[in-house]
């Protein structure tokens, strides 16, 4: 007997005739919209990284920009407020894709970054035509002892 059922006069039930072409186009559908979809997932995640990159190694460098200041025997490290811009331009200026947000000193020993970058989907550009804005923040921080 073949995979087909027979219906209660013994024939063949015709209703049933390419029902497993139509599951099986449906989940090729499915796994295709997955991969795109990873696709996209893995793009994003990368440039999320590549953001906190350009961050870690901004406020990395800004954190070299400091002055020591020797109180009462005591020596300790301060940043220069201008000097933590500058070189923390310096460094996002080298990534042709990244932006400056802002430098800055919290407390006079670290220096805290922002940059930003624009994400674009290298599949659904149809359904995010603008991109996506990522911003990553960095603090690093000097110390003299």
């Amino acid at each position: 007997m073949s995979g087909r059922m027979r219906g209660p006069s013994g024939a063949l039930r015709r209703d049933e005739d390419g029902s497993v072409l139509i599951l099986a186009l449906g989940y090729a559908a499915l796994a295709v919209v997955l991969v795109l979809v990873t696709i996209d997932a893995s793009s994003l995640y990368l440039a999320r990284k590549h953001a906190d990159t350009v961050a870690d190694a901004a406020a990395l460098a800004a954190t070299d920009g400091f002055t020591v200041v020797v109180d009462g025997g005591a020596a300790s490290a301060r940043l220069d407020p201008d000097a933590i811009g500058a070189l923390a331009r310096q460094v996002v200026e080298a990534t042709p894709d990244a932006t400056l947000v802002s430098a800055r000193s919290p407390d006079g020993l670290s220096a805290r970054v922002t940059v930003a970058t624009t994400w674009h989907p290298p599949v659904s550009t149809l359904f995010v035509p603008a991109g996506v804005r990522i911003e990553a923040t960095a603090t690093s921080r000097t110390l003299l002892r």
